[in-house]
């Protein structure tokens, strides 16, 4: 059997997420899997780099599926994207190694989130963005973030419940930068928890607006206790950019 590897984008707001549903269909895996299976004419799982919760959007995610379909990638690019809704769209269609597995083999991912500071809404990026109408203090969601780089225990930062899992994971990088009054926060790792980055900017956007010393952050990481991190930041402000391999 072919291995077949996706890159595509969507726009999460009127999905419930990526991972399919028995309740309900209006997922992007759903959604792509009765395709795909139309196209090929046989049943098709698709296997994705992670599954991104409602509302949260991508930029690249990564898939792919094992068929006996005998068209060309670039027959398979062009049908797929001919039958799909206009919020989601695949990029490329290429063959993949036997092996190639889009979660197990992924070596790191980067996400944005996306911060719009005014008083003043903008209907362009009301689908993309949370608005903050009071001032925030970048230097300090700068200090805060440098202390959450690198490998640590970030039970702090997730929704998951306590398990035999490992809570540990290694951040690369985080960037915290501003373009007019639009604010971006780019998490790099290794990999990622339930909610961890909607609770890392959550916290930071808390530093922001001093309510919580960016310096508290390291006792925050050691407390290993969700309870005393930042609001969970709403989904619409967040995609994954890239996976990386």
């Amino acid at each position: 059997m072919r291995n077949i590897r996706l890159l595509l984008q969507y726009e999460g707001t009127r999905y419930q997420g990526w991972q399919r549903q028995g309740s309900s269909e209006n997922t992007i895996q759903g959604r792509l899997e009765t395709l795909l299976g139309r196209m090929c004419g046989e049943p098709v799982e698709l296997s994705a780099s992670g599954r991104t919760d409602a509302g949260v959007h991508a930029l690249g995610q990564v898939a792919n599926f094992h068929t006996n379909c005998p068209m060309s990638t670039r027959e398979m690019l062009q049908y797929i994207n001919r039958y799909l809704p206009e919020d989601i769209a695949v990029t490329e269609v290429s063959e993949a190694g036997p092996r190639f597995h889009s979660r197990l083999n992924a070596k790191g991912k980067q996400y944005r989130y996306l911060v719009l500071n005014s008083s003043v809404p903008d209907v362009f990026l009301r689908r993309y963005s949370l608005q903050v109408a009071e001032p925030l203090n970048l230097s300090a969601m700068e200090r805060g973030a440098r202390y959450l780089e690198g490998e640590h225990d970030f039970a702090s930062f997730t929704s998951a419940k306590k398990g035999k899992k490992s809570t540990i994971r290694r951040l690369d990088s985080i960037s915290v930068e501003q373009e007019g009054s639009l604010i971006s926060f780019t998490f790099t790792g290794n990999g990622f928890l339930h909610h961890m980055v909607r609770i890392l900017v959550g916290t930071l956007l808390e530093a922001g607006e001093g309510k919580r010393d960016a310096d508290s952050i390291p006792a925050l990481i050691e407390a290993k206790n969700r309870q005393l991190a930042g609001a969970l930041a709403p989904s619409r402000g967040l995609t994954l950019m890239k996976v990386f391999y």
